[in-house]
């Protein structure tokens, strides 16, 4: 792999950056934003940034701006730019002739001044507003309920299905009723686009698998029926309006002219469905950055996919390696060589 490094040309197509623990994934997001604003790739309007979740989106959006803050300060007076060994992104942008630092550092201060124009978001965060924005060319509840959490309605259809199924039975319940809710907060609440297994009906599993199936197809009927919507239906919803036929090509390129750079964090840990949605809308159509470390892919449980990341990663233009730790040092590491040295993990 090559290294990356962030002074370096702006990234163009599809990148996948590997990015270890302690590399810099956040100095390098902003770093980049701060490049493509300056220099006037892109308006910070035309930029989206994706990440996790809502603590990461919010520590983002800070490092961001203070990236931002502290490139237009330092533009403002170019020379003593140009000689901050401390900086080398400031370095980088103030060394151009005065009259376009200028129009850099101009460049910035209209990008902090409508900060709040930024778009720095949840995957289902973007999937939300996305939706919002295709109108008629997505086939979305206008007047759907948002609502976080299905338990109480996952509660509501296991006792429904348990009596119909129990109720009077000659036989004994091949499952109790604690059993089918289990099943079915795990078939619903963690990774709905799963398979679920056996695929056999044959046994005590295949029926348990029948059962936890029935549960989630309830579960979805009766969310179309209340009118309501989660987090995983954006997903779903976005997926399946950029893929329609007919219309699907119209919401794609309504998407992608957006934004003219997307950049998405912790990429390691998206599911197919999410890739999905960003391979239909951006890959191939802007530039878009894929950060991530397989090594750190542990949300498999939610439906993460390290062979998501993977298959990105073939279909990718570049894919480049931020290859410094800056969180441990030299004997540090060398230390932790030592102790661990010929230790296999994992196959």
């Amino acid at each position: 792999m090559n290294a990356f490094d962030v002074r370096g040309p702006l990234p163009s197509g599809t990148t996948v950056l590997e990015a270890s623990a302690g590399t810099g994934k956040t100095f390098t997001i902003a770093a980049l934003t701060a490049r493509y604003v300056a220099e006037g790739a892109a308006d910070l309007s035309q930029i989206m940034l994706v990440t996790f979740g809502n603590a990461a989106s919010r520590e983002l959006r800070d490092r961001v701006r203070e990236r931002l803050v502290s490139a237009e300060r330092g533009l403002r007076d170019p020379a003593a730019a140009r000689a901050d060994e401390g900086d080398p992104v400031l370095r980088l942008l103030a060394d151009v002739p005065d009259a376009e630092a200028e129009a850099r550092r101009a460049r910035l201060a209209r990008a902090l001044a409508a900060f709040d124009e930024a778009t720095i978001a949840t995957t289902h965060s973007f999937c939300s507003q996305m939706l919002a924005g295709l109108g008629t060319a997505a086939d979305a509840d206008r007047t759907a309920v948002f609502v976080e959490d299905v338990d109480d309605l996952v509660r509501e259809v296991v006792d429904d299905l348990y009596v119909q199924a129990f109720a009077g039975a000659d036989s004994p319940p091949f499952l109790t009723h604690a059993e089918l809710l289990d099943l079915g907060r795990r078939a619903v609440g963690s990774d709905r686009q799963a398979q679920l297994w056996p695929r056999s009906d044959d046994g005590l599993a295949g029926r348990r698998r029948r059962a936890a199936e029935a549960v989630r197809r309830e579960v979805e009927a009766r969310k179309r029926r209340l009118g309501l919507v989660d987090y995983d239906d954006w997903l779903s919803l976005l997926r399946d309006a950029l893929g329609a036929p007919g219309t699907g090509p119209v919401a794609c390129d309504r998407v992608a002219s957006r934004y003219r750079v997307v950049m998405v964090d912790e990429f390691q840990d998206t599911d197919p469905v999410q890739w999905e949605i960003l391979e239909r809308a951006f890959h191939g159509r802007t530039t878009l950055v894929l950060i991530g470390d397989p090594k750190q892919a542990i949300y498999a449980f939610r439906g993460g996919d390290v062979t998501t990341y993977l298959r990105a990663a073939a279909e990718a233009t570049t894919e480049p390696t931020l290859g410094t730790n800056w969180r441990s040092d030299e004997p540090l590491l060398a230390a932790l060589d030592q102790l661990f040295g010929g230790a296999a993990l994992g196959h």
